[in-house]
C-alpha cells in the first residue's frame, strides 16, 4: 500500500483483530490495523463501529466486556470517521443497485468513496473489484487458500 493512501477498514477486519477464537486471521488483521496506526492512514465508519460494538460484546466465542468494547470504540474513533446520513444512504443504494452488492457492503464502498479511500479493507467482496478509485482488498485471501 503506498504510503499516504488511505484504507477503510470493514467490520470483519476489527472483529478478527479482536477475536481470539480466529488464530489464522487475527495476525493478519493485527498487522494491517498496526500498519494503518503507524500511517495515519485508517478510515472507518460509524455503521462499521456500531457493528463491531455489537459483534464484540454477543457474538464471540467469548464475549468481550462492553467497558472494553467502549474504550477500543473510542480508541477507534481517533482514526478518520465517515458518518452514516441521508445522502450516504442514497447514494449507497444507488451503488447497490448498480453493482448488484448488499446494501451493507454499498454503505460501506460508499463510506470509503467519501473518505478519499483508495482501498477498502474487507473480506465481504471480491479481492480486486474496483468502483470508480476505490479497490477491495481481502487481506485474509491468502489465509483462506490454504
Amino acid at each position: 500500500m503506498p504510503p499516504g493512501e488511505l484504507t477503510f477498514v470493514d467490520t470483519n477486519v476489527l472483529v478478527y483483530a479482536h477475536d481470539t477464537s480466529e488464530p489464522l486471521k487475527q495476525p493478519i488483521a493485527r498487522a494491517l490495523l498496526e500498519e494503518l496506526w503507524r500511517q495515519g492512514t485508517g478510515v472507518l465508519s460509524t455503521q462499521v463501529l456500531q457493528e463491531f460494538y455489537v459483534v464484540a460484546t454477543r457474538q464471540y466465542d467469548q464475549t468481550m466486556s462492553r467497558v472494553l468494547a467502549r474504550r477500543l470504540v473510542a480508541h477507534y474513533a481517533n482514526w478518520q470517521i465517515v458518518g452514516v446520513n441521508m445522502p450516504l444512504i442514497i447514494s449507497a443504494s444507488e451503488l447497490e443497485e448498480e453493482h448488484s452488492l448488499s446494501f451493507w457492503d454499498a454503505l460501506s464502498a460508499e463510506a470509503a468513496r467519501r473518505a478519499g479511500a483508495t482501498r477498502l479493507a474487507t473480506e465481504d467482496m471480491q479481492d480486486g473489484r474496483e468502483f470508480g478509485d476505490l479497490q477491495i482488498h481481502d487481506p485474509f485471501k491468502e489465509a483462506s487458500s490454504t
